[in-house]
């Protein structure tokens, strides 16, 4: 590749596709491949063979685990394409990846409609403001309605969402697609897997309802361009280029979601779909200016396609086998050559470009830079971590790091054999870069290796990853909630720490006070002091003993959230006291504050989706409350319910199996955190008794 940008800026489109589980994000992301000829065969999910699930769990088990990122071309387009997994549990993929693009196509199935992980997906979306278009998969499953699933992501997801394709027959009678822009009907050849596309005119029997749609769209794509409405009220012909131009703007201000429909599975709809990315979502120099900050907090903006130097983001890190640690990036400015030497402003380091790749699902094409706008692989910046800023060395910025969310569940784990604990722990350190979800620590009472994740399938394949790509087997306990302490009243607390141990002696008194703070809210220090009754050198001392006790609460052990602590009086003496003195002091005054401040006991809360056969929905709602669940709806979803419902973690511990057991494996179940909550005081004294039996047996 040469130097200069090969593709403009307004040619390219970075987009994802983002579902809940089984919608079909990978069929889909395969058909795509095929008809933009960068795979010369349709792999398929179910055998196994998809071109985007290349790791050996995600084809054993049929499911996407991993972000799989491709560069393919429609319509003189670079399409950068990235399958985000539909699972709760990797739900860190689809975080990362909607940070760095421009666009995403929203999957909904046909019959199951908007389903729990295609609104948390379609949720993480807003967050990030990204442009969307939908595409109502499945139309060819028995129960398929496209027009049901319209409304439900309007009701549902509170969406614009406009139809500018509507299908031809559905379930087993669906036969094609009609186009409402060009007002035409679309046939996909079964022969050729569906390359030959016939557009002729709209059966008779069908111009009724495309009539019916096509007014609709007029009229909402009217209501964002007052051109369009003047000619649409004078009854003009109104073109489809010109509709088109006015539905991408209102797409880009997320004022309309367009609304596609075919079957990835059986060939159909899948380029009708392909064009919608090119006329509606938009290039990089169509997004707002990306906003970071130097060095010393001012704020900075990077201009896509105006010449600014290079800013990228790191969004993804990646262990080959074969090249190493392997640094997936999106470049917003400038441009990142091999070679050249480039600063990590998260890190302050300065590091050498090695190879650059674009990458085809695990397969690799050495290119010689990436353009701003492009996503691509980066071998030779190995410190980089997830959220770190590349950029030019002599313009540095830092751009908004991305949030994970914590994870929920913990195993101690232990090597099998014990002479491989070296290698266990280079397995954890590596898988722990590539996931800012999957968290390694050392328990300071037991000495034991814990490792902590989004959920059992989390934790299971990570597990299955260390046996199969790092050759180490473990032995794993079972697993432990991460509950959590907080204090429900104020309290206040004047302590005072003098220790004499010949010559000079510690001596430190403060005064706190604790206060609840709502969920979530996490731990605030407040520095009351006034007429220097705690010098200002030893304020910080106070904060780190506050925060060192945070670590393990005084009632039950657990970390302690959500609460305020303000230091409001002290005293000081100018020959013994001193910073060590300070910490310990605040460490001992918070613990028996927080023993007065009624402490309370939280734990992980999950909301639970279940869709089961009709036959089943009262065993399983009974199941559920008989684990301290509470029922939030039964709704119908097809030939059955879908049942919704919070329920404590602690007792979700191989439900899979249960629900298999009591639906003769016909149900399925998504789960994901919601927040925490207090623990029933019965529960919660049994819970620190057990912790404290542990501890003392370790001791």
């Amino acid at each position: 590749m040469s130097a200069e940008r090969r593709i403009p800026l307004s040619r390219v489109r970075n987009i994802g596709i983002m579902a809940h589980i089984d919608a079909g994000k990978t069929t889909c992301t395969e058909r795509i491949l095929f008809y933009t000829g960068k795979s010369h065969k349709i792999g398929e999910t179910h055998d196994g063979a998809a071109t985007m699930d290349w790791m050996a769990q995600e084809q054993e088990r049929g499911i996407t685990i991993t972000s799989a990122a491709a560069t393919t071309m429609w319509r003189d387009c670079q399409i950068n394409l990235i399958d985000t997994p539909g699972h709760v549990d990797f739900t860190v993929e689809v975080e990362r990846s909607l940070r760095v693009l421009d666009g995403v196509i929203g999957l909904f199935c046909a019959v199951g409609g908007v389903e729990p992980q295609s609104e948390t997906v379609w949720r993480q979306a807003d967050k990030y403001e990204v442009p969307r278009i939908a595409f109502v998969n499945k139309m060819d499953r028995v129960g398929a309605d496209f027009f049901g699933v319209v409304k439900k992501i309007q009701d549902i997801l509170g969406a614009n969402a406009v139809p500018v394709a509507i299908p031809i027959g559905e379930g087993q009678e669906f036969a094609g697609v009609i186009n409402l822009v060009e007002n035409n009907a679309w046939y996909f050849d079964e022969k050729d897997k569906g390359v030959t596309v016939r557009v002729e005119p709209i059966p008779e029997d069908l111009q009724e309802v495309a009539a019916k749609w096509r007014m609709n769209l007029l009229e909402k794509a009217s209501e964002c361009d007052d051109g369009l409405m003047e000619k649409y009220l004078d009854g003009a012909r109104i073109q489809p280029d010109l509709l088109r131009e006015v539905v991408k703007r209102a797409t880009h201000e997320q004022k309309i979601v367009p609304v596609l429909c075919g079957s990835a599975f059986k060939n159909k709809g899948v380029q009708l779909l392909l064009d919608a990315v090119v006329y509606y979502l938009p290039n990089p120099a169509d997004k707002p200016p990306i906003i970071g900050e130097s060095a010393r907090g001012s704020v900075r903006r990077r201009i896509p396609g105006g010449g600014d130097p290079l800013s990228a983001i790191a969004f993804k890190i990646m262990t080959d086998r074969h090249v190493g640690k392997l640094v997936y990036v999106r470049v917003y400015s400038g441009k990142l050559e091999s070679g050249a030497y480039v600063l990590n402003s998260t890190q302050n380091r300065r590091q050498r470009v090695g190879r650059i790749m674009r990458m085809h699902a695990n397969r690799q094409e050495m290119v010689d830079c990436l353009f701003e706008g492009e996503i691509g692989a980066v071998i030779g910046i190995g410190d980089a971590m997830t959220g770190d800023t590349i950029c030019a060395e002599n313009d540095p910025i830092i751009l908004e790091a991305i949030e994970f969310p914590a994870p929920v569940l913990s195993i101690a784990i232990s090597p099998k054999d014990r002479g491989e604990r070296d290698k266990v722990s280079k397995a954890l350190q590596k898988l722990s870069e590539e996931d800012p979800t999957f968290l390694v620590s050392t328990d300071p009472e037991t000495g034991d290796t814990l490792i902590a994740g989004m959920g059992e399938l989390h934790i299971d394949i990570i597990l299955d990853r260390m046996r199969r790509e790092f050759g180490v087997e473990v032995d794993s306990g079972a697993p432990q909630v991460a509950y959590r302490e907080t204090a429900t009243i104020e309290s206040e607390i004047n302590e005072r720490f003098s220790k004499q141990t010949g010559g000079r002696g510690q001596f430190a008194q403060v005064a706190l006070r604790i206060e609840s703070l709502p969920p979530g809210s996490g731990f605030e220090f407040v520095n009351a002091i006034v007429g220097g009754a705690v010098p200002k050198d030893y304020i910080p001392a106070v904060q780190k003993g506050v925060a060192d006790a945070l670590v393990k609460g005084a009632w039950a052990g657990y970390p302690v959230v959500d609460v305020r602590v303000t230091l409001f009086d002290g005293k000081h003496h100018e020959v013994d006291s001193s910073e060590q003195a300070f910490r310990t002091c605040a460490g001992m005054a918070f613990k028996k504050a927080f023993m007065k401040a009624n402490p309370q006991l939280l734990e992980p809360v999950m909301s639970v989706n279940v869709s089961t056969p009709e036959e089943f929905a009262g065993t399983v709602a009974g199941n559920l409350c008989s684990k301290r669940g509470r029922i939030n709806a039964m709704e119908p979803q097809g030939f059955g319910r879908q049942i919704k419902a919070m329920v404590p973690l602690a007792n979700m511990f191989g439900y899979a199996s249960d629900l298999r057991n009591m639906t003769q494996g016909r149900a399925s179940f998504t789960m994901h955190f919601e927040r925490y909550e207090a623990v029933p005081l019965r529960i919660a004294e049994d819970v620190a008794a057990e912790k404290r039996k542990k501890e003392a047996k370790n001791g």
